[in-house]
């Protein structure tokens, strides 16, 4: 759907930003678990074990673009929650998004303090210095590790211990998640347009894109299914967590329509405010998803 208006492209997606989780294996054992949790019950309680260990859990509630929306989304959606039905109508206030509310309650309290006022640096600043055992972001965790293992042996330690996967399966039962992509176009305004067309086709030719994803080391997942099999998904396992990120990824508007109330509403961060207010006591549940309601009705009834 992204890229496209009334069916028609208007724009070449070029690459998803997938996002997995991040986490310590050694740390991930240490608190009892011989794997990481495949569902979101098993998930809590390892979260619960690591804090107790003193390796706290980590997920931005701030104003992150893309960890805040991400984390926010997969809390939704896993239980079951959307902000609108198929037509475009706000259904934010539902009995699955309580759940959701409530489950991300609970696990507020295994986190590392001040989340809610993180953005997308935060939680890889506090991974990176030991802080955390687990939090979701995307390769750039681990590659920042791994490029600058021989300059820091801390660094190192971390590189070697880090490993990825999905996110857990919640009620919903199936893997649902938010991730972000990146659009190529070209304006109208543009005094070359052809030479832009010729360059955008130059780069989706099999030896550059192949390269550009190559180079992108994990970070950015193509777009286009004949790319699929490019050698950078196993040149290293914490790299295949990310492998099928456009494949998988759900529109920001689930389950309404692409377009401008989407996208306003989750640059207002409305859903990142309704948890993060929430899970802080500055709302009840119930108030932090008739807020959500309300300022997601602004846009969708315009």
């Amino acid at each position: 759907q992204y890229a496209t208006r009334d069916g028609k492209f208007v724009g070449l997606p070029l690459a998803t930003i997938g996002n997995a989780i991040v986490y310590r294996e050694s740390w991930v054992k240490e608190a009892g678990f011989s794997e990481f949790p495949k569902d979101t019950k098993g998930f809590l309680e390892l979260c619960k074990a690591l804090q107790a260990k003193g390796h706290p859990a980590g997920f931005t509630h701030g104003h992150g673009v893309g960890d805040g929306n991400n984390y926010a989304h997969w809390l939704l959606w896993s239980h079951g929650g959307q902000m609108v039905d198929e037509s475009g109508k706000v259904t934010i206030n539902s009995p699955e998004t309580l759940k959701a509310i409530e489950y991300a309650q609970e696990l507020y309290k295994t986190f590392i303090p001040g989340t809610e006022s993180w953005l997308d640096v935060n939680n890889n600043r506090a991974f990176l210095a030991g802080e955390l055992g687990v939090i979701a972001n995307g390769i750039s965790a681990y590659n920042t590790a791994k490029i600058n293992k021989d300059k820091d042996p801390k660094l190192a330690e971390i590189a070697k211990d880090i490993r990825t996967t999905n996110l857990p399966i919640g009620p919903v039962g199936k893997s649902v998640e938010l991730f972000q992509v990146t659009t190529a176009v070209i304006f109208n305004y543009t005094p070359y347009p052809n030479a832009a067309k010729a360059y955008l086709q130059f780069m989706f030719e099999e030896p550059q894109m192949k390269d550009w994803i190559t180079s992108s080391a994990g970070y950015c997942c193509q777009t286009l299914k004949a790319f699929d099999n490019n050698p950078v998904w196993t040149a290293d396992p914490n790299n295949a967590a990310y492998a099928k990120a456009s494949a998988t990824l759900r529109p920001n508007g689930y389950a309404g329509p692409l377009g401008y109330a989407s996208a306003a509403t989750m640059a207002d961060y409305v859903l990142v405010d309704m948890f993060a207010k929430a899970v802080t006591g500055q709302a009840t549940p119930q108030e932090a998803m008739e807020e959500a309601e309300k300022r997601a009705n602004r846009y969708y009834r315009v």
